[in-house]
């Protein structure tokens, strides 16, 4: 839901701008995600689903790690701060990045069309990439104590 009104506030700031028009064809003004004709760098659907399968796997890694009991207190938010930076950094010329599927969802919503039928694979990578990330975190970087309790 705060995607969606997110997504709604820029667009009501953006309708403010002569000659601003929602058209996928002519730009991508609420950054929505997309891959073939709607990715930024034109990347093909397996390109843009590998890249957000393994962006979202190395942010859940990330977080897991920064989080955990064992990880220095307090350096969490740096940790995650800088590793999406760095995400965005490398996957917004790929797919306008998503590694949330609320956040792909929003926008999408209010431009329609072919970019709506794509929202799919902005739910299945991310979900995909944070199963994984999770079971390798829980196989091979848990605690003795945390593999105990499951």
């Amino acid at each position: 839901m705060r995607a969606i009104a997110g997504a709604g506030l820029i667009y009501l700031i953006a309708i403010g701008q002569p000659g601003f028009a929602i058209d996928p064809s002519s730009g991508n003004p609420l950054a929505v995600n997309g891959f073939g004709d709607h990715s930024p760098g034109g990347f093909n659907l397996l390109a843009c689903f590998i890249a957000e399968v393994v962006m979202t796997f190395f942010f859940l890694l990330i977080i897991l790690g920064s989080t955990d009991f064992r990880a220095p207190a307090g350096l969490a938010p740096i940790a995650i701060g800088l590793g999406l930076t760095l995400i965005h950094l490398i996957s917004i010329p790929i797919t306008n990045t998503s590694v949330n599927p609320a956040r792909s969802m929003g926008p999408a919503l209010f431009v329609g069309g072919a970019v709506l039928r794509q929202v799919w694979l902005f739910w299945v990578a991310p979900i995909l990439g944070a199963l994984l990330a999770g079971w390798l975190y829980s196989t091979y970087f848990a605690s003795p104590l945390e593999k105990e309790q499951v």
